[in-house]
This record gives structure tokens, C-alpha cells and sequence, in this order.
């Protein structure tokens, strides 16, 4: 069964990148592609998605970038997951890219998501941190689910994300 490409996202340190990759480990043939990577591939000129007009069309870029990826692993039979952190702008260009993509959102608390983040590197100052927090929930992406992950461990977070996609391809059977 090949499972429809799965879009993972939240704030920062609720996970995507790690439940990302644990889930593709997990699959027969999987890629997974980290939007912040592929946003990164501008060396000269980047800047971040939140730094106005220029950063806006640079997200949008990552994200159509990040599709075409994604649209390519499918048609040779990999499947795909996507860690990237969505708006409700970048969410209907994700739906509208990648059809039939199933939408994970990933939620927890600021303290918990700051307890996360004390356990790896952290490439935003914290005042982006907690922007992008507050953004992420105030403004939340139209999702297919939307799951609190501040408790969870990352077997467990795993395994939730994992049954929900695997109900989405069985949906569409």
C-alpha cells in the first residue's frame, strides 16, 4: 500500500523533523524532505519567511521547490514526508502542489516546546522562537488533524502520526 505524501508541521521543536525521519526509517521506500533544507539552498540573499515581502516569496519558493521534490519521488514510487512549518497561505499551496496530501499539524505548549528545544541546537534566536510559537498557534494551518504532541515521547508521537497516515491511505481506497 502506498501511503499519500504526508505534510508534518507545527512550531518550533514539536517534532517534524524527528517524526519525520522515524517514520520514513519505518517505510519500504521514503524520502523525506525538510523545507527548511531546501530554503537554505539560497546561499547568497536568503532570508527568513517571516522578514517581509522578499522572506514571503522565499517561503513560497521552498514550498513549490519542496512539492516538485516530492512529485518526483512519487511518480518513481517513494514515498514522501515533508516537515515544514505551515501558514494558511503555505497550507493551500501545499494542498494545491501535492494532491491529496494528508496535513499533520503538531502542537504543544511554549514551555514545553523550549523544554524540546534544550536538548538540540536551536537556529533561532529566542525572540523567532517564540514568534513563530505564538504564530503557529494564534494562526494555525487548515490541517487534516491537529494533535497535542507536548506530552508524548517520540516513539509515541511516532506511532500516532503513523496510524493517521495509514488511515488516510486507507480512506482512499
Amino acid at each position: 500500500m502506498t501511503l499519500p505524501p504526508l505534510i508534518l508541521t507545527g512550531g518550533p521543536a514539536a517534532g517534524k523533523s524527528v517524526t519525520a525521519r522515524a517514520l520514513a526509517q519505518g517505510r519500504p521506500r521514503c524520502a523525506v524532505i525538510d523545507v527548511d533544507d531546501v530554503r537554505q539552498l539560497v546561499v547568497s540573499g536568503g532570508v527568513a519567511p517571516w522578514e517581509g515581502q522578499e522572506g514571503q516569496a522565499q517561503q513560497r519558493l521552498g514550498v513549490i521547490n519542496a512539492c516538485g521534490l516530492g512529485r518526483n519521488f512519487l511518480a518513481s514510487g517513494i514515498e514522501v514526508v515533508v516537515a515544514d512549518v505551515l501558514t494558511p497561505q503555505t497550507c493551500a499551496l501545499y494542498r494545491r502542489e501535492l494532491p491529496g496530501c494528508l496535513i499533520v499539524h503538531m502542537t504543544l505548549d511554549l514551555p514545553d516546546a523550549r523544554q524540546r528545544a534544550e536538548s538540540r541546537e536551536v537556529w533561532l534566536t529566542d525572540d523567532e522562537f517564540r514568534m513563530l510559537h505564538e504564530s503557529d498557534t494564534a494562526n494555525p494551518p487548515d490541517a487534516d488533524h491537529h494533535i497535542q504532541v507536548g506530552t508524548l515521547d517520540l516513539h509515541n508521537q511516532t506511532e500516532m502520526v503513523a496510524r493517521l497516515w495509514g488511515a488516510a491511505a486507507d480512506d482512499r481506497l
